[in-house]
């Protein structure tokens, strides 16, 4: 049985993927919210907001206008404690550049480099790996 979250957030800005990836977290029943943010201002935002519910596990795409996931991570981390911990990001993006995943294991906010689409075995790895079983 998969570790059940209270909620996952998903910032990409393609609502697509969006869609499949939220499609995929409802099927494994692993969370009880599931918060889609297409603008990481917008999450950043959410974040701060002390009377949203806070993610647990965080999927966070790199390619997106206005701000980016690295400017997004940038940002996260000068959020204070109470507003970016414990939640768990994973970056998940169609990005094959080889220095993006090189980057994103220098991050330690950063748990794991997926490419996406995300997979019901890639989020199994990932819940069983950053909360148990």
């Amino acid at each position: 049985m998969l570790p059940k979250l209270n909620a996952i957030m998903l910032i990409d800005d393609d609502l697509a993927d969006n869609m499949y990836h939220s499609r995929i977290i409802k099927k494994a029943g692993c969370a009880d919210h599931i918060l889609v943010l297409d603008k990481p201002e917008e999450a950043l935002s959410y974040l701060q907001n002390q009377d949203g519910i806070q993610p647990d596990l965080i999927f966070l795409d790199i390619n997106m206008p206005r701000m980016n996931g690295w400017e997004f991570l940038d940002r996260f981390r000068q959020l204070p404690e109470n507003q970016n911990n414990p939640a768990i990001v994973v970056m998940l993006t169609t990005s094959l550049n080889p220095d993006d995943a090189k980057k994103a294991g220098q991050i330690d906010l950063v748990s794991k480099f997926l490419a996406k689409p995300l997979t019901p075995e890639a989020l199994e790895e990932v819940l069983r790996t950053h909360f148990g079983e």
